[in-house]
């Protein structure tokens, strides 16, 4: 390996605020006042709140050497797999804070929110756009909310018919909540295994298909990184059947701008703007997960909708259809002004993303393979799975060749899932990162699986360059430390 970015240098340990307090000190000058001292009465006031007495420069270090501990996509390259951790342009946060829109109370009347829905409204046109769909709701506040907006549909525009169905066909490829979300609204999660050629086989959903099945949830591109290329058979099979086809898009970073999901089949499909749309994944939100749909879906949508009276913007709630709210207030605004200004940003470059997704993990595809084994040996979409059958035979395991990566100053891709692919290594790359960054990290990678031939026992102890050295995870999950 020709440069490595992950070095040794100061890592600083950091105590509790608690452990660094020393009584009598304080961050803060405060007037001089002008009322006489009176004393407390303690029984009054009962038992006064722990709060450690620190100084400016003891907070200022404190909060400074914790962010030295972090990890995420602005500090390097994030490959996790099926999360799409793409670079958040800082120009699309600047907008979110715009005061307007970051100091407008959520209960401000329409007459004083005609900027954020006209925003709003223009943002449900352009998702329309995108997927081929007729009509948006944006209140879901993440992907699996979105994904459980799509079922309540369902369920309503089956109750609509005046017969309700019981079961939903989930594929063994499809996100781990799609049968969770499904199971929640009563149904009975159906699981169809994939084929050899990692997609769904239209005999194996013909097999399933019956009057009591609602609909079928496909991820698409699926969790093995490949397009599912049956789907407009599979949806015209599901129709024939009286059914509805969902679609999981939080893997739409591969196809936006190239595939309309509402022209090969889907009926519903939610999207997650804080993965395809700019705003940056994780860290415990927010996430906005709007749903679209076909315009027989359309009457069942939640309320409020957005409704544009010549050049002024109401929310209406006259739908008896409507499943209701799913969100006390409309959505996460922060996170739809970033979608919606990334989607100004790029205009039709949008199909260029999607496309250097794709070109990027069929790049890292190619260059590791035979260093480790690939899952499925064909072209893939915006990521790519792996496996450690390779180092196996060294008693390295997936985890092993994760930890070490972390050596070589790279974040581990996603192990372990999808499920049906045993000891998975699975890498999302995103379009956002440059080949020289793409070379670093196969780098790392052969480094890695060159010591788990010549010594082993690196990787069964790694990290070592980290703050903390590998956690004991067995004792982790069985006796959790859960103080503050």
């Amino acid at each position: 390996m020709h440069e490595q970015i992950g070095t040794t240098g100061l890592v600083l340990d950091e105590p509790l605020l608690w452990e660094k307090g020393k009584k009598g000190r304080s961050g803060f000058s405060i007037p001089r006042h002008d009322v006489e001292q009176a004393e407390m009465d303690d029984s009054l006031v009962g038992e006064m709140p722990d709060i450690p007495q620190l100084s400016e420069i003891d907070v200022v270090r404190h909060y400074t050497r914790l962010s030295t501990w972090n990890f995420g996509v602005d500090t390097g390259m994030y490959p996790l797999g099926s999360c799409t951790m793409k670079y958040n342009p800082k120009l699309n946060e600047r907008l979110a804070t715009l005061e307007g829109f970051a100091s407008a109370h959520p209960l401000l009347p329409a007459s004083f929110s005609q900027g954020a829905l006209e925003l709003m409204h223009e943002l449900e046109k352009a998702l329309c756009e995108i997927t081929g769909m007729d009509a948006v709701t944006l209140q879901p506040a993440a992907g699996a909310h979105g994904e459980l907006t799509g079922m309540l549909l369902i369920h309503a525009f089956h109750k609509s018919r005046g017969r309700q169905r019981t079961k939903i066909i989930v594929p063994d490829t499809a996100h781990g909540t799609n049968p969770a979300s499904a199971a929640l609204c009563g149904y009975k999660p159906l699981p169809v295994k994939s084929s050899e050629q990692g997609i769904i086989s239209t005999k194996a959903v013909e097999d399933l298909m019956d009057d009591e099945v609602a609909g079928i949830m496909i991820t698409n591109p699926n969790t093995l990184g490949l397009f599912e290329e049956n789907i407009s058979e599979i949806s015209a099979i599901v129709h024939a059947g009286g059914g509805l086809v969902y679609g999981d898009g939080a893997n739409m970073n591969a196809i936006m701008g190239i595939v309309k999901m509402g022209n090969i089949g889907v009926d519903i499909m939610h999207l997650n703007l804080h993965k395809t749309l700019s705003a940056p994944h994780g860290g415990g939100g927010p996430g906005s997960g709007p749903v679209c749909v076909k315009k027989e879906i359309e009457p069942f949508l939640p309320l409020p909708r957005i409704i544009k009276d010549g050049d002024k913007f109401s929310l209406s709630l006259d739908n008896p259809h409507s499943i209701g709210k799913v969100q006390a207030f409309y959505g996460n605004m922060g996170v739809m002004i970033k979608a919606y200004s990334y989607i100004l940003t790029m205009g039709p470059l949008l199909e260029k993303a999607s496309k250097l997704a794709v070109l990027n993990a069929n790049y890292l595809k190619e260059k590791l393979r035979g260093v480790f084994h690939l899952a499925y040996d064909r072209p893939c979409m915006h990521e790519c799975v792996f496996t450690d059958s390779i180092q196996a035979e060294e008693k390295v395991t997936t985890l092993d060749i994760a930890k070490r990566l972390i050596d070589y100053g790279f974040h581990p891709p996603t192990i372990y899932f999808p499920l049906v692919v045993h000891g998975a290594l699975m890498i999302e790359p995103t379009e956002t990162e440059s080949k020289e960054d793409l070379d670093l990290f196969i780098d790392a990678c052969r480094a890695v699986a060159d010591e788990a031939k010549t010594c082993p026992e690196v990787l069964l102890n790694a990290p070592q360059k980290t703050r903390s050295q590998r956690m004991d995870e067995v004792l982790a999950a069985r006796k959790p430390c859960l103080a503050g």
